[in-house]
């Protein structure tokens, strides 16, 4: 299913499915053309795993969790995310003075909260609204 989708929009990808792991279905693809694959910040990658999760769900009648990378796009920009969190949480503790992240989606917003989690120096939150939500770094009282 997934090798005759990127069939039918012309693209010659590898296509790698690990092991399962719980109900999360990964599907790792290198492509010779990712840019067009993954889009602007990951968007056209989001649309695509959306798509295929649809098709997919038709199949496949337990409930499962669909995760699409594209030449290790997710991965590479989860390692970006949590090193980011990390110095700018060290700035914060240094400075005492919060800082505010660029608006990101939602699980890069998750994945900047849950690498600062256990630190006893500086909390997070998300403030704002929709496509402007955004990450703030503060110091502890």
């Amino acid at each position: 299913i997934i090798e005759e989708f990127f069939e039918k929009m012309s693209f010659g990808v590898e296509i790698e499915i690990p092991p399962q792991k719980d109900a999360v279905l990964s599907i790792e693809i290198q492509a010779e053309e990712p840019q067009i694959l993954i889009g602007q910040g990951g968007e056209t990658l989001v649309e695509i795993q959306h798509l295929l999760k649809l098709i997919l769900r038709k199949k496949i009648t337990e409930e499962f969790y669909l995760d699409l990378d594209i030449n290790d796009y997710k991965k590479k920009k989860i390692d970006y995310l949590k090193k980011l969190a990390r110095e700018v949480a060290e700035d914060v503790a240094l400075t005492k003075k919060e800082k505010e992240l660029a608006p990101m989606p939602a699980y890069e917003r998750r994945i900047v909260h849950l690498e600062l989690a256990g630190r006893t120096d500086v909390v997070s939150e998300s403030v704002g609204e929709g496509m402007e939500r955004r990450v703030v770094i503060k110091p502890c009282p």
